[in-house]
């Protein structure tokens, strides 16, 4: 028979080398879902929630913030100040899904329904507290849209205004890429690194993708050093790890054979 004391034992001798704490997540989903409804929700009061928000933020300050001298307390002004900025960029973004997506019929439709711009909408939230040094909780936000949309946008990424991603089940944006304005990218789109060594943390891993660039389904666009043109069209099912010039298009051309098996 099992000694479920000696068990116990075992299992609270590893919680102590990582004091982790499943309620950060839970109050971190929360508090993202929250947020969401305030910016965009007519039927949710705005300074009800602002004031919901500031008590979520006190909750994961308390959960994350492992630091005294972080002092994360102060980032929750700085960061609702940001929201109305945030907002004005998040309406660039659906109008851009609007007028680049023909099967798109208005912009409720849009905020409603389409996964991109809500992966979107999540990152640029999530980004504004990566760049306040927000322990843990960016990336807690990205992974939980990440798992509803199976859109992966590292909190850490730059992306620019009128961001489309049209589709978007698969796509993987890292940490350090850099997208500028009027980018639209499809299902499937890797922004990735050539190498995932861990000496590589603190440099530029991830390409940089100039104004109006469409970047159709599957394509993959490795290396911090690339650049992708302005106005470059780089086709479905391309591989690219060196830099393209502005108003290129780049298509990868597959040999099919077609077999008649009637003659």
């Amino acid at each position: 028979m099992i000694n479920q004391k000696v068990l116990a034992e075992a299992i609270n001798a590893y919680k102590k080398e990582i004091p982790l704490s499943l309620k950060l997540k839970e109050v971190v989903e929360d508090f993202t879902d929250l947020l969401f409804k305030v910016l965009f929700d007519t039927q949710t009061d705005a300074l009800e929630g602002i004031q919901t928000i500031h008590n979520h933020f006190e909750e994961m300050v308390a959960l994350a913030c492992w630091k005294p001298e972080a002092n994360c307390q102060s980032i929750c002004e700085s960061y609702l100040s940001d929201l109305p900025f945030i907002l004005e960029k998040l309406h660039k973004d659906a109008k851009a899904i609007l007028a680049g997506d023909p099967a798109s019929r208005t912009l409720e439709e849009v905020y409603l329904s389409y996964p991109g711009f809500y992966a979107v909408a999540i990152y640029r939230l999530a980004h504004a507290l990566y760049k306040l040094n927000f322990p843990l909780v960016p990336r807690l936000m990205t992974e939980y849209v990440h798992s509803k949309t199976g859109i992966d946008i590292h909190p850490g990424a730059s992306i620019g205004d009128s961001f489309c991603i049209d589709h978007g089940t698969g796509i993987v944006i890292g940490e350090t890429a850099v997208i500028k304005n009027r980018v639209k990218i499809y299902q499937g789109v890797t922004l990735g690194a050539l190498s995932v060594k861990k000496e590589m943390a603190k440099i530029k891993r991830h390409p940089t993708i100039e104004d109006q660039v469409t970047i159709y389904a599957n394509a993959t666009i490795l290396g911090g050093k690339t650049v992708i043109g302005t106005q470059s069209i780089i086709g479905g099912n391309t591989w690219i790890t060196n830099s393209i010039s502005e108003n290129s298009s780049v298509f990868h051309t597959p040999e099919i054979k077609i077999k008649n098996n009637a003659t």
